[in-house]
């Protein structure tokens, strides 16, 4: 039950985060319904929870050698890929998609950190 829980916050989280990355980043566009917003959220979460670890591995050298920066580049190369996968939302240009990356990642730091101190008290 603990898994689900937080994969239903998973994807509220990144529905949160998608849509200030939305708001606030020049290039970073989403054109769609809250359903839609849900879906892409959903891609989102199915991505970083499937595929993300797998890359992680494989390109762990690369994550060392550059003292956990090149992580940055796993997550922009998955915000892409999600990219490629919804027409619903567009990112043009690297600069874009750096920045949400940034967002994104440091909104679900936020959520959670605010997880982890839930579940200790």
């Amino acid at each position: 039950m603990k898994f689900i829980g937080r994969f239903i916050l998973h994807v509220i989280s990144n529905s949160i985060a998608i849509w200030l990355a939305a708001k606030y980043i020049v290039g970073f566009t989403f054109s769609g319904t809250l359903t839609e917003l849900l879906v892409v959220a959903l891609a989102l979460t199915l991505i970083n929870t499937f595929i993300r670890p797998f890359i992680k591995i494989v390109l762990g050298p690369f994550v060392v050698l550059t003292f956990g920066l090149f992580t940055i580049v796993i997550n922009a190369g998955m915000l892409y890929l999600l990219d490629i996968w919804s027409p619903a939302l567009t990112i043009q240009g690297y600069a874009a998609l750096l920045w949400a990356t940034i967002l994104i990642g440091l909104v679900n730091f936020v959520v959670g950190l605010g997880v982890k101190t839930l579940e200790s008290e």
